[in-house]
């Protein structure tokens, strides 16, 4: 997932845009980094 892609979904809360830069900042990354983990881990478990 991109970062706008990120972003895209993110802005569908209403609490985004209540956060302040700093905290978009922190939670786009918490996001990007928890997605990428999730598709770390699935890789682990398809079949090949």
């Amino acid at each position: 997932m991109t970062r706008q892609e990120a972003v895209n979904i993110l802005m569908l809360s209403p609490f985004y845009f209540r956060m302040s830069p700093g905290d978009r900042i922190n939670l786009l990354k918490e996001f990007c980094r928890d997605d990428h983990e999730i598709k770390k881990n699935e890789s682990r478990f398809t079949e090949k």
